[in-house]
C-alpha cells in the first residue's frame, strides 16, 4: 500500500487548514497532475463533464491524504477558491540585469505613497516572492501579467501559486514570513481594475546634457534616455526604471556624474508623459540599486 510522503502531505494539510485550496502537482514540478480534458475518462469526479483542476481543488483533508498517498506531489494552491489574491514578485530571467519584481513593486508602493504590505509572504524556487491577500467581496479579480510593472504578476481566479512546501530542481518553496493574510489594499485594486489610460502626445524630450566619462558610457546613457522616450505608453515607467538600473554601473565606476544621469532621465520620463514626481522616485530607486549591486568594472 502506497503511503504519503510526510512533508508535502503535511504542508498540503496545513495549506488546506488555512482555507486554501489545493490539488496535487508532479512531484519536483510546477504542472497539475490531474488529467486534461482530452485524456478525461468521464468516470468518477468527471462523470458529468470534465472538471479542471481550479474546480477539483479542496481543503478536504481526507481527499487530500488519498491523493497524496499515491506520490510525493507538489502542492498547487487555486487562488480564486482561496478567496486569495497573490501578487507574483518574479526574478530577471536567466541572471539579466534588472531590478528584481520585488524592488519594482517596492518603487510601485513608493510612488503610491504606501508602505511595503506586511502579510503572509512565501519564496519560490527562483529567489522570487509571492505575497498573499484576501481577495475583495466586490469584483472577481482575474490574472494579470506586468499589469502593475514588469516582472509583478498577480494570481487569483483562473489561476495558482505553487505553495510552500514543494520542492522542484531549481529550489525549495517556503515561508519567508507567517504574517497575517492582508485584505488586498484599495490602492492595489484600483491599479488592478483601473482601465488602461489613453496615451499621452509625445513631446519633444530635452537634448540628453553633455556628460564626462567613456564613450562607452555617455552611449549607453543616450541609448537608454531614447529608449524611455520610444516606450509603449503602458511601460513607460518600467522602461524608465530598468534604463536607468542599467546605466547605474557607470555611475557606480565614477564614469557618469549622478547629477548628470539623473537629469537626462528626468527630461526622457517627463517628455514620455510621466509625471516629474513619478520620474523622480522611479529614477533614485533604480540608480540607488544598479549601485549597490554593481560589481567591479573587470568582472562585469
Amino acid at each position: 500500500m502506497l503511503t504519503a510522503a510526510p512533508g508535502t502531505l503535511q504542508a498540503a494539510l496545513d495549506a488546506a487548514a488555512r482555507g486554501w485550496a489545493v490539488f496535487p502537482l508532479r512531484p519536483g514540478t510546477k504542472r497539475p497532475a490531474l488529467h486534461g480534458e482530452a485524456r478525461c475518462p468521464r468516470t468518477g469526479a468527471c462523470s458529468g463533464g470534465h472538471v479542471k483542476w481550479e474546480e477539483r481543488a479542496t481543503t478536504d483533508p481526507e481527499r487530500i491524504t488519498r491523493a497524496w498517498a499515491q506520490a510525493p506531489f507538489n502542492i498547487g494552491l487555486a487562488t480564486g477558491p482561496s478567496g486569495l489574491v497573490v501578487v507574483d514578485l518574479d526574478m530577471p530571467k536567466d541572471g539579466a540585469a534588472g531590478p528584481t519584481g520585488a524592488e519594482v513593486f517596492a518603487g510601485i508602493c513608493e510612488r503610491a505613497g504606501q508602505p511595503f504590505p506586511t502579510t503572509f509572504r512565501a519564496g519560490t524556487a527562483s529567489g522570487g516572492q509571492h505575497l498573499y491577500f484576501t481577495a475583495p467581496s466586490g469584483p472577481l479579480l482575474g490574472n494579470s501579467a506586468g499589469l502593475l510593472g514588469e516582472l509583478v504578476d498577480t494570481r487569483a481566479w483562473g489561476g495558482y501559486v505553487v505553495a510552500p512546501g514543494s520542492v522542484t530542481p531549481g529550489g525549495a518553496y517556503t515561508v519567508l514570513d507567517d504574517a497575517p493574510v492582508l485584505p488586498l489594499p484599495g490602492w492595489l485594486l484600483e491599479a488592478l481594475t483601473a482601465r488602461q489610460e489613453p496615451a499621452r502626445p509625445r513631446t519633444v524630450a530635452p537634448a540628453v546634457p553633455r556628460a564626462g566619462g567613456s564613450r562607452a558610457a555617455r552611449a549607453a546613457l543616450e541609448r537608454e534616455c531614447a529608449n524611455v522616450q520610444a516606450a509603449p505608453a503602458k511601460q513607460a515607467n518600467n522602461t524608465l526604471n530598468r534604463s536607468a538600473f542599467l546605466v547605474g554601473r557607470f555611475v557606480a565606476w565614477g564614469d557618469l556624474d549622478r547629477a548628470v544621469v539623473e537629469e537626462a532621465f528626468q527630461g526622457a520620463g517627463e517628455a514620455r508623459g510621466l509625471t516629474a514626481a513619478e520620474c523622480r522616485a522611479t529614477i533614485r530607486s533604480a540608480l540607488d540599486s544598479s549601485i549597490r549591486k554593481a560589481r567591479p568594472r573587470e568582472a562585469a
